[in-house]
């Protein structure tokens, strides 16, 4: 059924069975804040050779934002559902997981504290951790940057970036997921596209023009925000392949460091890739174990350098279920990313300094 059609009791209904089972979950629960949203598009799109596609773009979000308060501490935190569903998509198990998310996000804050400050390994949790991937390194992947010279990695096809480990794909035909297009706005069928295979450079992502540019079909990657808008590079569903490893494997090889769990806050300068991102979830490992949630540090890096840095890649590849919007010379369009838990040997925590 359209979201058109979809009636505003219906909508309430799924609003408060969700506030509800977020205040069941635990007595310190004292604010439970619904954010809900829907919409479609129908898209036609008339090419200057005589083709004429039409797509159908239905959208939603489910936000569910807690706050808790313990001895006279609050703390709050959120998950949310997203992705190109109808109203059926939201059964009572998933809100009954989205309300159970939501919850211990903001719970586990009560224990946590800063993590030491300095250099270290990260463990980059399935997930969500695909914010990495895509602002720290997927950009420099979309053929404009490239073709300007912006990029780190202009003059690097074909050449290694990454452990053999790594592979990175753009695929908008992912059913149902936020990136998800069954064409590009330039009309081209959208498609997989592989950027990293193995630890080697292997394409770009590429509009119309772009596609001229390097002599290569176009990719279905030509996105833009609305029919006032030029279209350009932009990514769709990105994420990283499963690997051999196991997250065990990789907090047992630990002496001290962190595992980065939910983000917020980022900043990455596009053509270097430098990053920071504040760690909204995390755990500090020591000596091979879990010890402790940590929470108010940061993480910077260079995302070109983090890739080469990448040890073992797990095989728990996962999307992340939020709902995410890339901004771009002006324009947001939404976006979808995941990856499989991986090892990066080091990065730099901003934490708690010692003494």
């Amino acid at each position: 059924m359209p979201w058109s059609e979809v009636k505003i009791d219906n909508k309430l209904a799924r609003v408060r069975r969700l506030e509800s089972l977020a205040r069941k979950q635990d007595a310190a629960v004292n604010k439970v804040t619904i954010n809900w949203s829907d919409y479609e598009q129908q898209v036609v799109i008339a090419t200057l050779d005589g083709r004429v596609v039409a797509d159908y773009r239905p959208m939603t979000r489910l936000w569910c934002t807690v706050s808790a308060e313990k001895n006279g501490v609050r703390q709050s935190n959120s998950a949310n559902l997203s992705g190109r569903y109808g109203m059926d998509h939201y059964t009572d198990e998933r809100l009954q997981v989205l309300a159970k998310k939501a919850v211990d996000n903001t719970l586990v804050l009560f224990g946590a504290r800063r993590p030491p400050a300095g250099e270290m390994p990260v463990l980059l949790a399935s997930g969500a951790s695909g914010i990495l991937l895509h602002e720290a390194i997927g950009h420099g992947m979309e053929a404009d940057f490239n073709r300007k010279g912006i990029s780190i990695y202009s003059d690097m096809l074909n050449k290694k970036v990454a452990n053999p480990h790594v592979t990175i794909v753009d695929q908008g035909t992912l059913a149902y997921e936020r990136g998800a297009l069954n064409y590009d706005d330039e009309g081209n069928p959208a498609q997989r596209n592989v950027l990293v295979e193995n630890g080697t450079l292997r394409g770009y992502l590429h509009d119309g023009i772009s596609a001229r540019h390097y002599k290569v079909a176009p990719g279905g990657s030509g996105r833009r925000e609305s029919y006032r808008h030029a279209p350009m590079p932009r990514m769709t569903c990105t994420f990283m392949e499963n690997g051999p490893h196991s997250r065990g494997e990789m907090i047992a090889s630990m002496k001290k460091g962190i595992v980065a769990e939910t983000y917020t806050n980022g900043q990455v300068s596009i053509g270097a890739g430098d990053f920071t991102f504040y760690i909204k979830n995390g755990w500090l490992v020591e000596n091979g174990r879990i010890t402790a949630p940590i929470k108010d540090c940061n993480i910077i890096g260079n995302g070109p350098q983090v890739l080469r840095d990448i040890t073992m890649v797990g095989g728990d590849s996962s999307m992340d279920t939020g709902g995410w919007t890339c901004g771009k010379n002006g324009q947001s369009v939404p976006v979808s990313l995941g990856m499989p838990s991986v090892l990066v040997s080091k990065m730099t925590v901003g934490g708690e300094h010692a003494g």
